[in-house]
């Protein structure tokens, strides 16, 4: 039987101009395993848009599982819907798919759209929502973690969680655009194993992929070019034809097949960094360096440093050393989530390290001020690992050219550089078109366009080919092989062990990194002490970094606080009940009432009061201010003293104690519901509330719907705006050293890229609600059952004679 038909389909996104796809024809058979690969813009995304089901041609036939739902009379609405209830989705950026903060309620989502019921059989004797959660979470391997936050998993997690959530709706056809892209080894080697069981299990498969080993994995591969299919054939026929866009199997990075043997320590021979403007020599091996080398020229040394991001469960980094000499080019390898892009932005003085130092062509990062800061500028220069986020300009020219006219050069040596550094990424053409509209290879290199024009003596990047085509990433490789050339020294991240070989003169693996001896040449060096650095990275420390990770995911404690158990409608009542009467007390005993009331909820909510504190000090101290500055406006009362012609008296020092404090509790209960409360649950709550004006015609469900991916999305929008900020800054913009006006300015530049990442992260997200058969007014089932307990009643009792106390002391005082 035959799952998907495509025929002579042509599709356009600009109306006809150009075209994604021109004549296009596929059949995808019940039982397949079909690998999509191409180059980058031939077409293999809106091909599996179109397999799943998620867009319409504008010319051509397609039947999805039996439903014609287009023909040249048009698409049929009806037959999609009824098409993608067996088609699952998977994409390049599970982020993006990820609907809600608890990991078993995201996999829910799809199931409550499709009308299962939370127990007991579906009707067609496929089990309840329950039961569906439990077996995708252990097809994926994610058992134990079913109330773990998925927006703080790792990469490989994040992917598998992904998955876990079309599998929930047991599809018979699962399309997968690229989920490999950004992940590591390990993670690439887990996600893949995952598609291996499904298969096997009976369920067919499209996956679009450049890896040459995920494509051999497959039972059929087709390749596009130009929009077209050029080839469609079983992978036990012939070799993989060879293409100039295609990798060859000699590409394919070894973590998915055991580690070559390291070479003997003994027969290295010794180290000696390559003169600048000498071509690039290609070593895997590091070899061993027995005696310091007093002449030895670095141009980044990086001791003893050790990093935690607030919050955090613990330093991402720890006691980490390395050293690069000028004119080397260094991979830095390791897991996701081992500490590589943070590593990166400490280099950069974007973050200051909690402990350690690190020094950058003689200039110490953590103690740079301002002058010292603007020769880093000069001096570093960083590709991000999303270049979307870190372009910015309205053209590409003028992208390029914000570093130079930060370093206060003369127009015309702006020019030349700008010219030259498109040249050397092969952007001349493209200087007046905006960076936004430019490919993902494209942009990759204009955001080095960007770096290089600084002329940078030390080049950081982080996964510059990630997601690229073999001839977007060749392009790359020269670019870094002439950067090379030029004396530039370069730090790589990279998770692919072929181009760390093709790139580096060094490999360094980060579990090699921490805990170096100060005095250990090898660790200094980024050398594992007493032996060579391997070629590719172990994969029992893989393994391990990726373990640690996973244990760094924060999970629901077994026993979770009284506060956190309470209903989650009954608590934002009452919650908000409680934080608006905070504004009622208007003397010193009903403050002490407050205090002693807001101290009780918290103690019931079990959050360390410094964690408490640390999460709202920005907000206090600003309430503080505001409360202090009644000082100044109230007269009445006795003088204490005088501030110029101004007095002070003591009502205006007793009101502006009871403001500030009165601020404090409204802002540190809020704290404590939303530490309790996930972001589903508070939705969950909204829309029962809401429920009642459903009667009237409002749409509750879509409202709570939207403040639900508001909340989930929040954060990422502020990481997406702190990554165009670090990249002004990283270029010497005046977001970090300039005056207030700058700033200000600097600032208002924010706000395009961050408007072309919302609308990015929309269209990602519509796709997935479309996969996952969201539609508006259709009626839902609910996997989380919220019921009101005697522990609601108990505590809607101490708010009642919490109130109660307040109004008495408001008539007795």
């Amino acid at each position: 039987m035959n799952l998907a038909e495509l025929d002579h389909i042509r599709f356009s996104y600009d109306g006809g101009a150009t075209w994604a796809l021109d004549d296009a024809s596929l059949t995808v058979h019940e039982g397949d395993y079909l690998a999509l690969t191409g180059a980058n813009g031939s077409g293999k995304s809106t091909l599996a848009r179109l397999v799943a089901g998620l867009a319409a041609p504008d010319a051509g036939t397609v039947i999805l599982l039996g439903h014609t739902v287009f023909s040249p009379a048009g698409p049929d609405a009806d037959a999609y819907r009824a098409a993608r209830r067996g088609i699952g989705a998977v994409f390049q950026n599970p982020e993006d798919q990820l609907v809600t903060t608890v990991l078993e309620d995201d996999v829910a989502f799809g199931p409550e759209n499709l009308g299962v019921p939370r127990d007991g059989d579906d009707g067609n004797g496929r089990g309840g929502i329950g039961e569906r959660i439990a077996e995708s979470l252990h097809a994926v391997r994610l058992d134990d973690m079913r109330r773990a936050n998925p927006i703080r998993m790792s990469g490989g997690q994040q992917q598998r969680a992904a998955i876990a959530g079309m599998l929930a709706m047991r599809p018979r056809l699962l399309v997968l655009d690229e989920p490999t892209a950004m992940l590591d080894p390990l993670a690439r080697r887990e996600v893949m194993d995952v598609l291996d069981e499904l298969h096997a299990a009976g369920t067919t498969i499209v996956h679009v992929t450049h890896h040459p080993d995920e494509i051999a994995r497959a039972g059929r591969i087709v390749r596009l070019e130009g929009g077209q299919v050029t080839d469609d054939f079983p992978t036990d026929a012939a070799a993989l034809p060879s293409s100039p866009s295609t990798e060859t199997p000699s590409d394919t990075d070894a973590p998915l097949s055991p580690p070559p043997t390291e070479a003997p320590a003994d027969t290295a021979a010794p180290f000696s960094p390559p003169p600048a403007g000498a071509p690039a020599k290609r070593v895997g091996v590091v070899p061993r360096q027995t005696t310091p080398s007093p002449s030895a020229d670095i141009m980044l040394s990086v001791s003893h440093v050790s990093y935690a991001y607030a919050g955090g469960d613990g330093p991402i980094l720890d006691d980490v050393s390395l050293a690069v000499r000028r004119g080397e080019t260094v991979a830095l390898m390791g897991a996701n989530g081992s500490g590589k892009s943070t590593l990166l932005r400490l280099v950069c003085a974007l973050a200051k390290p909690d402990s350690g130092s690190i020094t950058v062509d003689g200039i110490r990062v953590e103690k740079a001020k301002r002058r010292d800061l603007a020769a880093l500028r000069r001096t570093v220069g960083l590709v991000m690992q999303h270049p979307e986020r870190q372009l910015f300009a309205d053209t590409v020219r003028d992208d390029v050219a914000y570093g130079p006219a930060n370093q206060r050069l003369a127009q015309a040596e702006i020019d030349a550089r700008v010219d030259e550094a498109l040249r050397v990424a092969r952007l001349d053409g493209l200087a007046d078109r905006s960076p936004f509209d430019l490919s993902g290879g494209q942009q990759r290199l204009a955001a080095i366009a960007g770096v290089i024009a600084c002329r940078p003596k030390l080049l950081v990047m982080d996964e510059p080919t990630a997601g690229l085509d073999a001839d977007a990433r060749e392009r790359i490789y020269r670019l870094v092989d002439e950067l090379k050339a030029q004396g530039v020294t370069v730090l790589v991240v990279t998770h692919s062990h072929t181009e760390a070989r093709r790139v580096a003169d060094r490999i360094v693996d980060m579990a090699s990194l921490s805990g170096a001896g100060g005095t250990d040449t090898h660790a200094a060096l980024g050398i594992p002490g007493g032996r060579n650095a391997p070629e590719n990275v172990s994969r029992d420390v893989s393994q391990r970094v990726s373990r640690d990770v996973s244990r760094g995911v924060p999970r629901m404690a077994a026993k979770s606080s009284p506060i956190a158990r309470l209903d989650p409608r009954v608590k934002m009542v009452a919650f908000l009940v409680a934080m608006f009467s905070a504004f009622a007390i208007g003397n010193a005993w009903q403050l002490a009432l407050g205090a002693l009331f807001t101290v009780g909820v918290a103690a019931g909510a079990r959050i360390r009061p410094v964690r408490l504190l640390g999460s709202v000090r920005m907000f206090l101290g600003l309430f503080a201010v505001m409360g202090l500055l009644n000082v100044f406006f109230v007269r009445t009362g006795s003088t204490l003293f005088s501030i110029g012609p101004v007095p002070v008296t003591d009502d205006g020092v007793a009101t502006a104690v009871l403001y500030a404090c009165r601020f404090a509790l409204v802002i540190i209960l809020g704290a404590v519901f939303l530490a309790t409360t996930t972001p589903t649950a508070i939705t969950d709550a909204f829309a029962s509330l809401l429920s009642p004006l459903h009667r009237l015609g409002v749409h509750t469900q879509e409202i709570a719907l939207v403040l639900s991916l508001a909340l989930r999305f929040i954060p990422t929008l502020a990481v997406e705006a702190q990554a165009v900020a670090d990249a002004q800054a990283a270029r010497g913009g005046s977001i970090e050293t300039g005056s207030l006006p700058q700033r200000v300015k600097a600032m208002t530049a924010i706000i395009v890229p961050i408007f072309a990442g919302a609308l990015r992260h929309a269209d990602n997200l519509s796709l997935a609600l479309d996969a996952r058969c969201y539609e508006e007014g259709v009626r839902r089932t609910h996997w989380r059952v919220m019921r009101v307990a005697a522990r609601d009643v108990a505590f809607v009792a101490v708010l009642v004679l919490y109130l109660s106390a307040l109004v008495a002391l408001a008539v007795l005082v």
